[in-house]
């Protein structure tokens, strides 16, 4: 997905002012796809310039209303239909997840454990969305509040997934790991030679030995 695609997917909708648009990026597509006042307003510059929109109307302190036109409008169902949808291709969250094995059980459970909590507060927000949010009948927020239920089951979804997690943390498969592990760190520490240590030991004591005797010809002296 990209603004300007959600730019025209809003003007599909009704006409509408750069700070029209803003305020329905504030209080519905958030949650998907945010976006600055500067970076709205660019888009709308661009897409002007290449025909897919255009200003309607005029008003007080140089306010623009911008429509959609006939080529935003095949541009936009070009998107929907035959362009396919990426996803997140990168989660930090999940690549540290493969990594938990370097820290300590209680670490690793608490890292798990701050997930869920995360996701039990994004939860919420969306919750308080969902009830507070005006559903009627209009296009954007009939299928707005379909999009805003995906955020509810999936937030759900990783907290329910975290608490499993931090579980996973005490289990005889890890634990086994994390013997593994220790066994190939005891193995990279360099080797200690017994002969060697002992031989330096002496050496040592040897030296000891040559400072008190030169200490005592000194004070003969």
């Amino acid at each position: 997905m990209s603004l300007r695609h959600a730019v025209l997917g809003l003007l599909a909708e009704s006409p509408a002012s750069g700070y029209d648009l803003m305020k329905t990026f504030d209080e519905s597509l958030a949650h998907v796809w945010p976006a600055t006042q500067s970076q709205v307003y660019g888009e709308l510059n661009k897409l002007t310039a290449t025909g897919l929109i255009e200003v309607v109307a005029h008003g007080p302190r140089g306010r623009k209303e911008y429509a959609i036109t006939k080529g935003g409008r095949a541009e936009l169902h070009h998107w929907l239909t035959e362009v396919e949808p990426t996803g997140p291709q990168r989660h930090d969250g999940l690549l540290r997840v493969f990594f938990l094995g370097v820290l300590t059980p209680l670490e690793a459970r608490a890292f798990l454990l701050q997930q869920a909590e995360r996701a039990a507060r994004a939860h919420a927000r969306y919750q308080n969305l969902a009830d507070a949010g005006p559903w009627d009948a209009e296009m954007l927020a009939v299928y707005g509040r379909i999009a805003l239920e995906f955020g509810i089951r999936q937030t759900a979804m990783v907290e329910d997934w975290a608490k499993w997690a931090a579980e996973e943390i005490n289990s005889d498969q890890a634990r086994r790991s994390r013997e593994r592990l220790k066994n190939q760190e005891r193995e990279q520490r360099p080797s200690e030679d017994p002969e060697q240590d002992g031989a330096g030991r002496d050496g040592a004591a040897q030296d000891t030995a040559a400072r008190a005797d030169n200490l005592q010809d000194t004070e003969a002296g």
